[in-house]
């Protein structure tokens, strides 16, 4: 059972290596990138490669360790003493189960997703350290633990906002999904545009390379954000002509696809001054 891609998703040797490492060795899958490289979708593709369910937790800066595990509703309960239900004495009946919990009562094995572990607090992930080793837990109002019936395949993704502790990142194992070259993305957009003309893709390609690397750029476009950008060009039926940057039209054709603040069109504004001055 082993991890190399699949139709939908173009996986790099490394990455899979990585990915069925991870599997191998039980450890959570660390995965860092910029925003776009496909990391959510890893995991997905993951899932779908081996044939597994998936659980996601979507983690956002409110989010608390405790929530993944469950959550126990006493407001609910006493609300609910109050008016004489017999539910009362149920205590199960005020816990909602998480999305480890979740994980861990599934009969088959799943992957769990936990993504961008980074918008929480740095507390976050040191609070998991010992569910996501010891793969159980304690429901302290029930008195039960929950134990994993199958230890799941864990994918944790950060966009690398804050540091992760030392003590979590010993228990990962890590890889960083680096952007891709012009040869893994004109594959990638094969993948979503099959047939496309190679000289078109060239040309596009060829633009976004420039557009990236333009320094003083503050967000770079990303994989994400050139498949955007070529689905608009091909609505337009641009023409490799039309995509040429020169003189006033410094700016990309359909620039809001790729620029995604105004710091970085007033950036190509300002290239686009320089190059007349220049004249």
């Amino acid at each position: 059972m082993k991890f190399q891609g699949t139709d939908a998703y173009i996986a790099s040797d490394d990455l899979a290596i990585a990915v069925n490492a991870a599997i191998r060795l039980e450890r959570p899958l660390l995965v860092k990138g910029e925003p776009g490289t496909g990391k959510t979708e890893l995991a997905r593709q993951v899932a779908s490669a081996l044939g597994m369910p998936i659980i996601e937790w979507h983690v956002k800066s409110t989010t608390r360790a405790q929530q993944g595990l469950y959550e126990y509703d006493a407001v609910s309960r006493l609300r609910d003493s109050q008016l004489g239900d017999e539910k009362v004495h149920d205590v199960g009946a005020y816990i909602k189960r998480g999305k480890l919990w979740d994980a861990f009562a599934a009969d088959e094995r799943v992957v769990l997703l936990i993504d961008e572990i980074d918008k929480a607090d740095i507390e976050f992930p040191n609070d998991l350290l010992q569910e996501l080793d010891r793969m159980e837990f304690h429901v302290y109002e029930t008195g039960e633990t929950v134990r994993a019936k199958v230890r799941p395949v864990v994918i944790i993704t950060s966009n690398n906002e804050k540091e992760l502790p030392d003590a979590f990142l010993r228990r990962c194992f890590f890889h960083y999904i680096r952007f891709p070259d012009m040869e893994v993305l004109k594959a990638i957009v094969d993948v979503h545009f099959p047939g496309i003309k190679e000289r078109l893709l060239t040309t596009v390609l060829t633009e976004f390379f420039e557009v990236r690397e333009t320094p003083g750029l503050k967000k770079k476009p990303s994989t994400s954000e050139v498949l955007d950008w070529l689905k608009l060009i091909l609505a337009e039926d641009l023409s490799p002509e039309d995509l040429k940057r020169e003189g006033k039209d410094m700016l990309p054709k359909l620039h809001g696809a790729l620029l995604k603040n105004e710091q970085d069109v007033h950036l190509f504004e300002r290239l686009a001054f320089m190059a007349r001055g220049a004249r």
